[in-house]
């Protein structure tokens, strides 16, 4: 911007009116690809593996069967139990015959519904037993290395291997505690990667309870559709965070601001003294870093001189910035 110099004494400097700007502020923040669901295979019961379907890498469907341990011992006993249960319902069924007549007494005929009633418990119990013996995918996903083979003797403690959902992806970062107003739960933020061309979309899902106290961050996760499985989970990404938009934005030159060990000052120029502000900063472009408390449309801010000038001193505006000049 130009204008006529103010002022005929004092140190001359270099001023910059304040006018509105519109703006489109974003964050560029460091981000990693998560898997949207990982965890690792475990067997519920230790035992002998005498069948595995572990491929390395392969994509398997909930529920897909992927490893058997021993369980003929547990068959054995569930037959077992089978043959006594349909004695003791033969034994009830006759009891009932009996009691309607008054054959035998109510207690004798409940001793024997209490044993169908027990034999159907251990039954239940051994066929939960069994299906334990059976270790299945949790969810939809992709197999990681195989840990075991078959003939091995494993344990509840023993990782088999490891699942992951990549088709969504978690996009996980943490925005400064004075944007986090600006997260909402839906909207869009784009991401690029070193591994991928171009931009990427994800929606933000959720964010964390509260501010981490240790950063003063507040933590988010998008969620990323990845169905050609382009994008690798545990990847960094550049993540691009849209402020919204800002008409009448204040902004001014980078050079203006004096940096303290508290806070940030900028001279604005004010009846031909120099009169030292403390000011709040928001978002930065090349050139620019927006004010957003401390200064009004209409300042004139010093950009020249600044080491030189004390609060209350005298001077002069030599000439004004021009846009694009630094």
């Amino acid at each position: 911007m130009t204008g006529k110099p103010r002022g005929s004494s004092g140190l001359p400097v270099q001023g910059f009116v304040l006018v509105p700007e519109v703006i489109k502020p974003s964050l560029t923040i460091a981000g990693t690809l998560l898997p949207m669901e990982e965890t690792e295979i475990h067997p519920e019961v230790s035992g002998r593996v005498v069948m595995l379907s572990i491929k390395e890498g392969n994509y398997v469907s909930r529920g897909t069967v992927l490893a058997k341990l021993f369980d003929g011992d547990l068959r054995a006993q569930l037959d077992k139990l089978k043959v006594q249960l349909q004695v003791a319902e033969k034994t009830e069924q006759r009891h009932s015959d009996l009691l309607k007549i008054g054959g035998i007494s109510q207690q004798d005929y409940d001793l024997s519904l209490l044993n169908v009633s027990g034999l159907k418990a251990d039954i239940a119990v051994l066929e939960t037993a069994i299906e334990k013996t059976v270790i299945r995918a949790p969810f939809n996903g992709r197999l990681g290395f195989k840990n075991i083979s078959i003939g091995a003797y494993i344990t509840p403690q023993t990782i088999l291997t490891t699942i992951r959902q990549n088709e969504l992806l978690k996009l996980e970062f943490s925005v400064p505690e004075k944007y986090s107003k600006k997260v909402v739960i839906g909207n869009k933020v784009r991401f690029t990667t070193e591994a991928n061309e171009g931009s990427i979309e994800g929606t933000i899902m959720s964010t964390e309870s509260g501010i981490n106290e240790t950063t003063r961050n507040l933590d988010v996760h998008a969620v990323v559709r990845n169905p050609s499985e382009k994008l690798k989970a545990g990847g960094f990404a550049n993540v691009i965070f849209q402020l919204g938009e800002e008409d009448r934005a204040v902004m001014v030159p980078s050079q203006a601001i004096i940096p303290g060990a508290r806070d940030k000052q900028v001279i604005v120029y004010k009846g031909g003294k120099a009169v030292f502000r403390v000011v709040e900063t928001g978002v930065r472009d090349r050139e620019k870093i927006e004010i957003t408390k401390g200064l009004s449309l209409g300042d004139t801010v010093i950009t020249t001189g600044l080491l030189s000038i004390k609060e209350g001193n005298p001077i002069t505006i030599s000439s004004f910035l021009k846009e694009g000049e630094n």
